[in-house]
């Protein structure tokens, strides 16, 4: 076999391994995890399938940070007061990074009660914000959520019942979002297939990542944010592991989240998420992460980053060895998926109904992302810059 066939099959065998052989992986090593479980709690009926509720809340500092968003903060506030959470427990702390709209004014009405704003007069960025408002919190939880997120009524109850186990660090909720008929066929079958993924990594003990609009951490784990961080809820909880603590997800603790409502919207999001990925891989790569955290570290996030230039050297190598008929046949099936992805682009307003006919586009597109994001790192942008695209 020579060095180009070699080359190939080793970038596609890390894109397959990605997508498929990771997730079947999980799968089988999940489904014998909850075995064991089920088998246990059979065994010994002292065995508790679900840790047991506190007999007191804890107390929490919801944490919110904000960048020009009147559009969505009526509904914010809305959302919060009727969470299911005892008031005087709950401290909720807005921080309005710079804001030039309507977004300060609103937030002056509604502060009072349990409710305080910062106001910053510079926009420096969320990870900025964020440090500035944990310095402003009263109470030993911390949950924190985005300005557009609608929590689910008791979401914050859910989150704050693990707390009661000294060894949990934080806990990571899950994340829906209210779509556009585009962007239900591409972020919305994506975010279906993430969520698996996270809730068998959960069974696994290997969660390593965070939705930032919804997630909860003990204050002693937090590690004040370096300025330029763009991608906190990776940060958080590779910060907690390295503390000691564990990292859990828990599917029961649900929020809404917008997305944008094209795919050229989540292009900008997911270039800004590649910048500060490639950003944070020297920190998560200091930190201690056991064999199998690696490993799912590895699978699940780094491969992705490095994906686009898998896929370009697979379309070149089979490029070059076209005079032979398996590298030819798997060229063309290659331009198969690049003719799929552009027809979605061109064809996007009327396919957007067709089930699965802007997969390829919404992939291509998100994997592109990352190479302008690793780009973009590589030339020592260091913005800070945050804010929706929905």
């Amino acid at each position: 076999m020579s060095s180009l066939e070699v080359g190939f099959w080793v970038c596609c065998l890390l894109a397959v391994h990605t997508y498929l052989l990771y997730p079947l992986f999980l799968l089988a090593a999940s489904s014998v995890v909850q075995t064991w479980r089920d088998l246990r709690y059979l065994w010994s009926p002292r065995e508790r399938r679900l840790a047991a509720a506190p007999t007191e809340l804890p107390a929490v500092s919801l944490i919110v940070p904000a960048h020009n968003e009147e559009r969505r903060l009526p509904d914010k506030l809305t959302n919060l007061r009727a969470l299911d959470y005892p008031r005087d427990r709950l401290q909720v702390v807005f921080v309005s990074d710079g804001s030039t709209d309507g977004t300060n004014a609103i937030l002056e009405a509604a502060e009072g009660g349990n409710i305080e704003t910062l106001y910053l007069p510079v926009r420096s960025g969320k990870a900025s914000a964020v440090n500035r408002a944990v310095g402003r919190a009263r109470h030993p939880i911390l949950v924190f959520s985005d300005a557009a997120t609608l929590f689910a009524a008791d979401a914050v109850k859910t989150l704050a019942r693990h707390f009661a186990d000294p060894r949990v660090g934080a806990v990571c909720g899950a994340l829906r979002f209210e779509a556009s008929a585009e962007s239900q066929q591409t972020e919305g079958l994506y975010w279906r297939y993430e969520s698996m993924l996270r809730l068998m990594e959960s069974r696994l003990g290997v969660t390593l990542t965070a939705s930032g609009a919804i997630y909860a951490l003990r204050r002693e784990c937090f590690v004040p944010l370096p300025a330029d961080t763009l991608v906190e809820d990776l940060l958080v909880p590779v910060n907690t592991r390295r503390a000691g603590f564990r990292v859990l997800y828990d599917p029961d603790a649900v929020a809404t989240d917008f997305a944008p409502p094209t795919v050229a919207g989540e292009f900008a999001r997911r270039v800004r998420i590649a910048t500060g990925s490639f950003r944070a891989l020297g920190q998560v790569l200091r930190g201690p992460l056991d064999p199998l955290t690696a490993f799912a570290f590895v699978s699940h996030k780094l491969l992705r980053w490095v994906l686009p230039f898998l896929l370009l050297g697979m379309l070149v190598t089979s490029a070059v060895l076209w005079q032979q008929p398996l590298y030819r046949a798997l060229f063309g099936a290659q331009l198969v998926f690049y003719g799929w992805a552009l027809f979605g682009w061109a064809f996007r307003r009327r396919v957007q109904s067709i089930r699965y006919a802007l997969v390829a586009y919404y992939l291509l597109a998100i994997h592109l992302a990352f190479l302008v994001g690793f780009v973009r790192f590589l030339s020592g942008r260091r913005g800070v810059e945050w804010g929706r695209v929905s």
